[in-house]
């Protein structure tokens, strides 16, 4: 099997691949020609996000815990992409058990499956909340890795994922032909979930622009709003999740994002630009344990081929379209 060869017809099995980021995944893997099985017990996803590609793959539902259900789904494929976990982070805080029992487990059920299956090729989604702060801004794939509070609940998901990488590498140094890890950096767009920061300052918008129909918009934060991140828009993200299939190497880590650095201050204030008016940012206290900056460097992709081309005030647009159409279908969540 050439496995940098993306062009190359593979077997995927997807991980989580009815959630945001799975489903575009899964969506671009079958536009590309290749046979796709997704298994997701649906807790977070739906299968309504895999769209028209629903009947091109094959879906098993079941739990990524459940070993027996994994190691049945994984027969005969050539690659694994592993994307299921607890996501959003309200859930770090509320829900710090079930975050670790997901990660961890669901870890080991798919290492187990790949080993049973003698599946050659591993693909794990880590994420950039295991730097914490990072020293270092932008930060590079080095830097290295922390979490500075164990009783944080916060840190049950970056905790996760960075065990989840412990066993890709180091289960992955034998029998495998290809294991590699990427590091999302706050991607965003249209059905990306209730529990984050961009669609919870869309429908508070919403609500404050109905309360206050003419004028500048007080429009209340956690925190001073000077903490920064990058965003990286959906399409741009599966590019760069594709590049990293094509030419990626075994044992490696890569950003996949945008350097577009961006202060959660200008985020609310994009948001309301977007409505036509103007906001006035009301300041509050800070969540315990907030990272203060947050943004990739992204030459190692880069030097694959990447390059992202969705600025955030382009891909702002289609997510406020989506997330203002979809009000009505909105969760009762702890506010961001």
């Amino acid at each position: 099997m050439a496995w940098g060869n993306y062009r190359m017809r593979k077997k995927y099995l997807v991980t989580g691949g009815t959630g945001f980021i799975g489903s575009a995944l899964v969506k671009r893997l079958v536009s590309d020609g290749h046979s796709v099985r997704v298994i997701d017990d649906n807790s977070r996803g739906a299968l309504s996000k895999l769209g028209d590609v629903i009947n091109d793959i094959d879906f098993i539902e079941a739990d990524v815990r459940d070993a027996d259900s994994l190691a049945k789904s994984a027969s005969g494929i050539d690659s694994l992409i592993h994307l299921a976990f607890i996501n959003g982070t309200e859930f770090f805080y509320s829900k710090p058990e079930l975050v670790l029992d997901v990660g961890i487990r669901g870890m080991l059920s798919v290492i187990d499956a790949c080993r049973k299956n003698d599946i050659g090729e591993l693909v794990l989604a880590s994420s950039s909340e295991v730097y914490q702060t990072p020293p270092v801004v932008p930060t590079d794939e080095t830097v290295p890795l922390s979490i500075p509070d164990v009783l944080n609940p916060r840190y049950s998901y970056a905790g996760g994922k960075l065990l989840s990488e412990l066993m890709a590498i180091n289960y992955g140094r034998n029998g495998f032909e290809r294991v590699m890890i990427f590091r999302p950096h706050n991607v965003y767009g249209a059905d990306m979930g209730w529990e984050h920061v961009i669609p919870q300052f869309i429908l508070r918008a919403v609500d404050l622009i109905k309360a206050n129909p003419e004028g500048t918009i007080g429009f209340p934060i956690k925190g001073d709003g000077r903490q920064t991140r990058a965003f990286v828009y959906i399409d741009d993200f599966i590019n760069g999740v594709v590049c990293m299939l094509d030419k990626g190497q075994h044992l490696n880590l890569y950003h996949i994002g945008n350097p577009e650095e961006i202060s959660i201050r200008e985020v609310a204030e994009k948001v309301v630009e977007y409505f036509g008016r103007h906001a006035k940012i009301i300041v509050g206290a800070a969540p315990v344990g907030e990272t203060p900056r947050r943004c990739p460097d992204i030459l190692k992709l880069k030097k694959l081929g990447y390059e992202p081309q969705v600025s955030f005030g382009e891909g702002i647009i289609p997510t406020a379209r989506w997330y203002i159409a979809n009000a009505n279908k909105r969760k009762k969540l702890v506010e961001i």
